[in-house]
């Protein structure tokens, strides 16, 4: 009689655990009633009221059947996706507040459906869990929660491609653990928060095509693990900091189409780890630093549109390797070095200046 009741009395239990919590499915379905996906049918696989079975990008701890991932993108490799072959990933509505109610998630993700609208839940900021939040790719407005440093364990913030304005949050340098932050593509004004080098953790900053103004705070080149620094096409003014060319592993830095001025750090240029430096469009002065030499390797370094003048540097042919080179619409003056990697590029890559001669212009010095 007892093993009888024992063997009963697991056997429930266990299908208590594998069933989605009331108040998890609740919150599952009501996130569900704000968006609308006509093509693809993902939402079709919400049904019957076990969510951690079989419904599509919903994800449940196993111990205690919490949901604890809900992955849904526009754009994924996924079978469902594959199989739809021809219908176009787009989903509109907006995020509803009753995804906070999922207290124990640790990813969320949902991203690239072009048409999701309104705005972050305020409440967001209340996971304790969350790791990942990826809203990239759909029409969000508002602006970032002004408590956005709550999140203690969040590594992944991505909200790029949307219409998001105000200012990034000064919380923001309380997510010790953020490794990735992903801004670009919106509306967002005013400048970056002074000590975002609090973020230690960090290697990838992409803040591109904003209305960030004010200066490249000093304060991120002391971030040790930035690898990627993007903070193009805004309205970022003043000097490029020189200890940028310090950082230990930074590999690519777009400053471009910006208002910075002074001249050219020698230390960006000198730097071993960097690949690609674009630091066109902006109003740049003085000389191009004559810094190159055999072990100097660079995909691309792009210069152009802005006031630098003197000679191009000899030592230029001495490089290991220089993918791309673009030196056009400025004042520079003279020859034009013979040999690599000059020989490979177009006459583009040089107009616009003042008195260059020289292969590839057609100009004869």
């Amino acid at each position: 009689m007892e093993t009888t009741y024992l063997v009963v009395t697991t056997a429930l239990f266990a299908a208590v655990v594998n069933c989605c919590p009331p108040a998890d499915l609740s919150a599952l379905l009501a996130f569900k009633s704000a968006l609308t996906e006509p093509y693809l049918g993902i939402f079709n696989t919400w049904t019957g009221t076990d969510c951690c079975t079989n419904w599509y990008g919903v994800s449940c701890d196993p111990t205690d059947s919490h949901v604890i991932h809900v992955i849904l993108r526009g754009e994924s490799e996924d079978k469902l996706m594959i199989d739809k072959t021809g219908q176009i990933s787009y989903m509109s509505g907006s995020l509803s507040p009753s995804v906070c109610s999922l207290d124990r998630l640790t990813t969320l993700i949902v991203s690239d459906w072009k048409g999701i609208s309104g705005e972050i839940p305020a409440c967001i900021t209340s996971f304790s869990h969350l790791r990942i939040l990826d809203l990239t790719g759909n029409q969000i407005t508002g602006e970032i929660p002004a408590d956005i440093g709550k999140f203690g364990k969040l590594a992944v913030l991505n909200i790029a491609d949307n219409n998001i304005t105000g200012n990034i949050p000064p919380s923001i340098v309380n997510l010790r653990n953020l490794m990735h932050l992903d801004l670009s593509n919106n509306r967002i004004s005013g400048d970056i928060p002074a000590d975002i080098g609090k973020l230690s953790m960090m290697s990838r900053v992409l803040l591109k095509q904003n209305q960030l103004t004010g200066k490249i705070p000093t304060s991120i080149t002391k971030i040790y693990r930035l690898a990627d620094l993007d903070l193009s096409m805004n309205q970022i003014s003043g000097t490029i900091p020189a200890e940028l060319g310090s950082m230990p592993v930074l590999s690519t830095l777009y400053l471009d189409n910006n208002q910075l001025y002074g001249e050219i750090p020698v230390s960006i240029l000198r730097n071993a780890g960097l690949n690609i430096v674009n630091l066109s469009s902006n109003s740049l002065v003085g000389y191009l630093p004559d810094v190159f030499t055999p072990t100097t390797y660079f995909s691309m370094i792009d210069l152009s549109h802005n006031e630098l003048k003197g000679s191009i540097p000899a030592s230029l042919t001495s490089a290991k390797y220089i993918g791309h080179l673009d030196l056009s619409n400025n004042h520079f003056c003279g020859a034009i070095p013979a040999g690599s990697p000059f020989e490979q590029l177009e006459a583009s890559s040089f107009s616009g200046n003042d008195c260059l001669c020289g292969t590839p212009l057609t100009r004869v010095c």
